[in-house]
């Protein structure tokens, strides 16, 4: 039987999940909003790492079929997509009965209560075609958008289009019933749903030649590039492919090995033998990676770390900014909620400033004055921002300075890691301060280090300490045999 190994990551602002063989191969991954139960995260960061790697050993025990067949692969990829639609429903109905709870418990008067059940009710029905259009067509769940993004995105279009009275009851009924609905466990039944994406599947091919009214030009184009390798042939790999999709169902994980990181390691219901400091696991992850590595910076969303590793990926010294969230993901958060835009909006926008606007102070506490103040004397939001994403940097760029600097190649973790406008003023500042020559690595899986690293102290069963602690525990020898 096939070992496998855990590394759950829970950060303050999202908990990831990794699952790796005994090659140190990733074969599951999986994301979630940490919001309020540290718990609940870390479960459902784990079961949609089982879910993936369900796919991902489909796809490595078909390796030599899927090279002869490309088919294959775009059929998978296919059904995964479908799946998580299948996953997504079933969470839109939790948050359909916490959406009608809090409208009766917070409307008193029944005939306001009914009037926003209504709206509920049909907003909902608007928008739902919409994101199962997505998730069948666009490949959506391959983007990494949480449930609350993709939910809140289209409720925010939808109460837009209504009378403004309306705005404040049915944003409130939205505040007190999202964070319940998304931090509820659900149990999937695999083998159910991937039945139902099977059959979901067998209606999209049958309907190809078919076009949505709301399909752009440019997604015709796309459309037609992605679906020609399966079209006329969906049934013979529909049918081909059944039974290993059976095995992979009926598939046990045996996770020999866990390792538990992140801002909030020390809530997870792990023994204390299987916990490490995030620090540890972003540089063991991001050495994995990239051998090369000599320096590791984390932005996450309650810290900043810039570290240095050795040879081993083993850490040598650090410097972390652990005050407050300043410069971090809750930071931009908060920014973008400031601006009324969302999160992923942030980084397209910054790129697109002419100049970059002096931000006297990162602090989040003054951050919403000081836009407010910017916006008022006639500042392009576009230049603000690109002045805040270079602050940004520059708080970082002096953690990295105080650790030992740049050597070697050099790794971004983390999740602000995919925002386009860090990156840019990163790589500019890198290279002003420390020369041309340093190689920039920023992966796919920039987000998922600190859980590949738990994931891969869980494989070796090691036990390091940071450099301080070290010293400290050596200090206490010494005291002691004096």
């Amino acid at each position: 039987m096939s070992k496998y190994y855990l590394g759950v990551d829970l950060g303050s602002t999202t908990s990831k999940a990794v699952i790796i063989n005994e090659q140190d191969e990733i074969i599951g991954r999986g994301i979630t909003n940490t919001r309020a139960n540290y718990s609940v995260a870390a479960d459902i960061a784990r079961d949609e790492a089982l879910y993936n790697a369900r796919f991902s050993v489909l796809k490595k025990n078909l390796a030599a079929e899927i090279k002869a067949r490309p088919e294959y692969k775009k059929y998978i990829d296919d059904l995964e997509s479908v799946f998580q639609y299948e996953q997504f429903k079933v969470r839109l109905d939790n948050l359909g009965e916490e959406l009608v709870k809090t409208c009766n418990a917070f409307f008193k008067d029944g005939k306001k209560r009914d009037e926003i059940l209504g709206h509920l009710r049909n907003i909902r029905r608007s928008f739902k075609p919409k994101i199962k259009y997505d998730y069948i067509y666009n490949n959506l769940g391959s983007k990494n958008q949480f449930f609350r993004d993709v939910v809140s995105e289209k409720y925010n279009e939808e109460v837009n289009k209504l009378d403004s009275s309306l705005f404040e009851p049915l944003m409130t009924v939205w505040d007190k019933s999202i964070t319940p609905a998304e931090n509820k466990v659900v149990t999937f039944d695999f083998k159910k749903l991937i039945e139902e994406a099977m059959e979901l599947l067998k209606e999209k091919y049958e309907n190809l030649p078919e076009r949505a009214e709301n399909i752009s030009i440019e997604s015709e184009r796309a459309f037609d590039t992605e679906m020609y390798l399966l079209k006329g042939d969906f049934k013979n790999v529909s049918e081909t492919l059944h039974e290993r999709i059976d095995e992979i169902a009926n598939l046990e994980f045996n996770i020999e090995n866990m390792t538990g990181t992140g801002y909030g390691r020390a809530l997870l219901p792990f023994p204390e033998s299987c916990i490490r400091s995030e620090i540890l696991c972003h540089a063991f992850g991001a050495h994995a990676v990239f051998p090369n590595t000599r320096t590791v910076l984390d932005i996450g969303g309650q810290d900043t770390k810039a570290i240095q590793v050795d040879k081993y990926g083993l850490v040598t010294s650090f410097q972390m900014n652990d005050r407050c969230a300043a410069g971090c993901g809750r930071y931009l958060g908060y920014i973008a909620d400031e601006m009324s835009i969302s999160l992923n909006e942030l980084g397209p926008m910054a790129m697109k400033a002419e100049k970059e606007v002096t931000i006297c102070s990162t602090c989040t506490v003054f951050a919403g004055a000081e836009l407010r103040e910017l916006t008022n004397v006639g500042e392009k939001r576009e230049d603000i921002l690109g002045g805040l994403h270079k602050a940004i940097i520059m708080r970082a760029m002096s953690l990295i300075a105080r650790s030992g600097g740049v050597f070697n190649e050099f790794t971004f973790t983390g999740g602000v890691a995919r925002n386009q406008a860090v990156i840019k003023y990163l790589t500019q500042l890198v290279r002003e301060n420390y020369g041309e020559g340093i190689k920039i690595n920023i992966h796919t899986d920039s987000i998922f280090m600190g859980a590949l690293g738990g994931a891969m102290f869980a494989r070796r069963n090691i036990n390091v300490d940071l450099p301080d602690a070290k010293k400290k525990k050596q200090q206490v020898v010494t005291e002691t045999s004096n």
